[in-house]
């Protein structure tokens, strides 16, 4: 089984909690526990956020939030976080916990941290003015019938 989720955001920051909700929402369904919905809440903000502040800086654009729940053994949710913004040079430079090209930001550096601890996957593909894509997996253990 398959479901699939896409929303297209301006990029508002006003605009995070709806597809923190959205998405939340979209993944409820499934035998998932609090700590797990919110991972996935709390990493989904985060790379949504990224887009805003970083992929836009000083310009508006759109972001677009697919999500995917793929059921075979486990459920298998993916997240893809899309910006056509100014994209990572150095993704290396950019995942170090607390690098932040924001100093003035005060919780800036620790997106991609966040982002690592809360799902079992990321991958980050960046290029310079085209744009980021942020793809994220967790994989919802099914509970074993007795």
């Amino acid at each position: 089984m398959e479901n699939n989720l896409k929303i297209e955001i301006d990029s508002n920051i006003s605009n995070i909690a709806v597809v923190r909700v959205a998405v939340a929402t979209f993944v409820s369904n499934l035998e998932i526990s609090i700590d797990d919905l919110m991972d996935i809440k709390t990493a989904v903000s985060e790379a949504v956020t990224n887009s805003i502040e970083h992929g836009y800086e000083n310009y508006s654009g759109k972001v677009i939030v697919e999500a995917k729940i793929t059921s075979i053994t486990d459920d298998i949710v993916t997240i893809i976080i899309k910006d056509d913004g100014i994209g990572i040079s150095d993704i290396d430079l950019a995942t170090t916990p607390t690098y932040t090209s924001k100093p003035e930001l005060e919780h800036a550096g620790l997106g991609f941290t966040i982002m690592e601890s809360f799902m079992d996957q990321i991958e980050i593909d960046s290029s310079v003015n085209k744009g980021t894509t942020i793809k994220l997996i967790k994989i919802i253990k099914k509970k074993k019938s007795i």
